[in-house]
């Protein structure tokens, strides 16, 4: 299982990090910093030229050069990155935001909270889900 993590916050990334080594979950968990980084690590550009495809993206709305939802939107325009899940976490809840999301075709829109057995509780169920009962699809 790979996951690509695209988060601009160093301190939220590393909690993603740490809750997924604490609910044990048997993933690689690669680190992109913005919406271009992200981009290029999809389409193996650059640096990232050796990445693997990821078979999850979690996706951090509020982004540098290029937002979540403009990464969104070109990964679910894409017929060769489209079937990969994706996960919105942000720390906004605002009604637009997540209709945006969800017309643009994200898999799961979740509000990162503030509370830290709370982030835990939610990165539990994101393994439960999109990593144990879910059928991710793969590549032919």
């Amino acid at each position: 299982m790979k996951i690509l993590l695209v988060e601009d916050n160093p301190a939220d990334a590393r909690l993603v990090r740490e809750a997924l080594k604490e609910v044990r979950v048997q993933a690689e968990l690669f680190w992109t910093k913005d919406g271009v980084e992200a981009l290029d690590f999809l389409y193996r550009r650059g640096p990232y030229a050796d990445a693997p495809a990821p078979d999850l993206i979690l996706l951090d709305l509020n982004l540098p050069r290029l937002n979540g939802q403009e990464v969104l939107q070109q990964v679910k325009l894409d017929p060769v990155l489209l079937n990969i899940p994706i996960v919105m976490l942000s720390s906004s809840n605002a009604k637009r935001d997540v209709l945006d999301a969800y017309a643009a075709h994200v898999n799961s829109f979740l509000t990162k909270p503030a509370d830290f057995d709370e982030f835990m509780a939610m990165m539990r169920l994101i393994d439960a889900y999109w990593l144990g009962a879910t059928t991710l699809p793969t590549q032919i």
